[in-house]
């Protein structure tokens, strides 16, 4: 790679001059800025970005950690988040920590090393919101953030988003509910359940310990977690599942469809997130959407303003949850004088 220095050669002037060229911080003759021009292409000199982000105080890079970027939800809010930075003038360096506090930690420092001008974080420990306010860098934490840390944070209203679903399966006439949810330590799976729970106990239903397993938020996590479910005896197996993610309930559909239990009939699902396909699987899966391209959106704006303005008051946004209803858990059979707003829709409306 070409330097300043070789630049200059070439142009037969000084590296000084080259610098005021290229960055336009002191007239230069047209003669010279020309000779620097064509050296710099005939060399193909690209400037440091180093340099430039230590005149600057600014490298033009957001730091995002996500756990896992082949999880659709995952990779459609960076989306959005990307989408927004690119438009601000903004790169991402997008970071997987598969959950692993250690590698978050190892992430974290990375990013901070590579002098990020601000970070977008999906889950965070006590131990690293201090070690953000330590370094002064402006962050946003989404989604499965720890509610006792003065960082900036947007969340869905996961508990509304439990309550939904269950509502939605309960009006359908359903009273064997089961849950999926996902591992114990996640704090937004045990938000969901809990607001399924309490709309249960509110239509004097309780949720059996034995109808709520755990999963890891996979399709295979949820295809097994749903064949224990579906191997009980008729009597006591479910006949209404939520799952708290889609890509459990993908993996529900799956094992439904091996025990030849019929979706809706015998068994109604409703996931949650409303990735792009669950429109697309069979059939097409009811789930709460989070509406995960404006959750990116709303994140980079919240970060954005951040860094503009360090000084800004505390932003806490929670965003509320929306229930769209398709074929895996609509009535099994519809009077055709019945109204065309479905139990969610009616919820929905109450909420909005």
């Amino acid at each position: 790679m070409a330097t300043i220095k070789q630049v200059a050669q070439a142009a037969g002037v000084s590296f000084t001059t080259v610098s005021h060229v290229l960055n336009n911080t002191r007239p230069v003759s047209d003669a010279a800025r020309r000779a620097v021009l064509a050296a710099a292409e005939q060399l193909h000199y690209v400037p440091s970005a180093l340099a430039r982000s230590l005149r600057s105080r600014s490298t033009g890079t957001i730091g995002l950690i996500i756990p896992n970027n082949t999880n659709p939800y995952f990779s459609e809010v960076a989306r959005g988040i990307e989408d927004s930075c690119y438009a601000a003038g903004y790169s991402v360096i997008l970071c997987n920590s598969d959950d692993d506090p250690v590698k978050q930690r190892d992430y974290l420092n990375v990013l901070l090393t590579k002098r990020c001008d601000g970070l977008i974080l999906s889950a965070l420990a006590d131990s690293d919101g201090e070690l953000l306010r330590k370094m002064k860098v402006p962050a946003v934490l989404l989604d499965r953030a720890p509610s006792d840390l003065s960082i900036d944070a947007v969340a869905v209203d996961n508990r509304a988003g439990g309550a939904l679903a269950a509502c939605h399966l309960l009006g359908l006439g359903r009273r064997r509910l089961a849950c999926i949810a996902g591992p114990r330590e996640v704090r937004i799976s045990n938000e969901r359940i809990a607001g399924a729970r309490s709309a249960m106990a509110d239509a004097g239903v309780v949720l059996a310990d034995a109808l709520c397993v755990h999963g890891d938020f996979t399709s295979a996590g949820g295809y097994a977690a749903a064949l224990d479910l579906l191997a009980l005896p008729p009597g006591q197996r479910p006949d209404a599942l939520f799952c708290c993610n889609d890509l459990m309930a993908f993996g529900a559909l799956r094992a439904a469809a091996e025990r030849g239990i019929a979706v809706p009939a015998e068994l109604a699902v409703v996931g949650f997130d409303d990735i792009d396909l669950a429109s697309f699987v069979h059939p097409a899966l009811s789930s709460v959407a989070q509406n995960t391209r404006e959750l990116g959106h709303i994140t980079a704006a919240c970060l954005l303003a951040r860094i503009a303005d360090p000084a800004l008051p505390r932003q806490q946004r929670s965003i509320a949850p929306e229930l769209h209803v398709r074929g895996s858990s609509v009535a099994a059979t519809v009077p055709s004088s019945a109204p065309t707003s479905s139990p969610a829709t009616e919820l929905m409306g109450m909420t909005s």
